[in-house]
């Protein structure tokens, strides 16, 4: 809601004209083993989910019909390495637009210091012009010193989105 006037020098509440529908938010369910250095698409998030389009199935959110326009997307993947020997190097939350990779937060140990990270989240974020039927994706990436596997958090991994109004 904002101030307008109508010409006149009267002033009136108007509305942007959105809500900043359609919107989603999902976290991973249950903490996940992934295999080491391999991008893997992250599954079921939903807990806590909210869906406002029904457009997001827990892995995968597609743009509703007659949705396009500008989103803001955020995307958190929290990595652990505590069961693996608390030697990880490397964290990657890859954002995927219809199978295809187009933005990476990364998180890694000094090349110096190999195999320190035990437990450390990373946050992509974008804003992005998407088209009806475009989808959106989390995939993680976690590479561990001993070549041991890695875990995605449940609870502290997420996928979220919605539609700007302007």
């Amino acid at each position: 809601t904002f101030l307008k006037t109508d010409g006149s020098g009267n002033l009136s509440f108007a509305s942007a004209g959105g809500d900043n529908t359609p919107y989603f938010y999902g976290e991973a369910a249950s903490t996940t083993t992934i295999t080491r250095s391999t991008a893997t698409k992250v599954t079921g998030c939903t807990n806590n989910e909210v869906d406002s389009d029904s457009a997001f199935d827990g892995t995968t959110f597609t743009v509703p019909s007659g949705e396009g326009g500008k989103y803001y997307i955020e995307l958190t993947l929290t990595g652990n390495f505590s069961s693996a020997g608390q030697d990880g190097e490397e964290i990657r939350a890859l954002l995927y637009k219809n199978g295809s990779q187009i933005k990476t937060a990364r998180a890694r140990t000094s090349s110096s210091v190999t195999g320190v990270m035990r437990r450390e989240a990373v946050i992509v974020s974008a804003i992005l012009n998407l088209s009806a039927s475009d989808t959106i994706e989390l995939y993680a990436f976690l590479t561990d010193a001993s070549g041991d596997n890695g875990d995605y958090l449940s609870g502290e991994t997420s996928i979220a989105g919605y539609k700007l109004i302007g």
